[in-house]
């Protein structure tokens, strides 16, 4: 997969974007944030790398590394950053919204709009998303999201909050300010839903 540019100095790929050293350069990447158990970290000069042994697991704990990776990205001013994983499309994505939470001041729902309007393919595990929302619950007191199991095969973000189904699916949907419970999911609402809200696949 292409490396996607989810800010003018922050780029976001798999394990082969590394590798590519024309890339690293035209780039001006000085920070390489690895994301892989078992893929090597090229050497190039100038470039520094940070290794994130992490497996793509909900039962990893990614979320061990939020700060210090999102440090490294802020302070790696001199340059541009590559964040990369096996294929892009997990880890890699988590850390950088994380980023995006800690240093440019947005939500959740915020950051992961964000990365999927550079990067449409990301897919995040549930104990990763799970992770996040901690860290959002840490940084700002609160949720802007919450998880709950859908049907669907992909994790999807929509517009109004509903309680979780029992079953092996994940949604994320917006959390409301005044309500401290899900409403129940009636036909009536899952219409309203419908006609009232979009959505958008993780």
């Amino acid at each position: 997969m292409a490396v996607s540019q989810v800010t003018p100095t922050l780029f976001l790929g798999g394990a082969d974007a590394p590798l590519n050293a024309a890339l690293v350069t035209q780039k001006n990447i000085t920070l390489i944030v690895n994301a892989t158990l078992s893929h090597a970290s090229p050497s190039y000069r100038g470039v520094k790398c940070v290794r994130v042994p992490v497996a793509d697991l909900p039962s990893a704990r990614l979320g061990d590394h939020f700060d210090r990776v999102a440090e490294r990205i802020h302070e790696n001013r001199g340059g541009s950053t590559l964040v990369h994983c096996a294929v892009g499309m997990s880890r890699s994505p988590a850390l950088v919204m994380a980023y995006l939470m800690r240093f440019r001041a947005v939500t959740l729902r915020q950051a992961h709009r964000w990365v999927r309007e550079s990067r449409p393919y990301v897919r995040l595990n549930a104990g990763f998303w799970e992770q996040l929302l901690q860290y959002e619950r840490r940084l700002y007191g609160r949720n802007t999201v919450m998880v709950a199991a859908v049907r669907e095969t992909t994790l999807t973000l929509t517009q109004r909050t509903v309680p979780p189904p029992q079953t092996s699916r994940l949604t994320l949907v917006p959390r409301s300010p005044v309500m401290s419970r899900p409403q129940a999911t009636t036909p009536a609402n899952k219409q309203r839903r419908r006609t009232k809200s979009s959505s958008f696949k993780v």
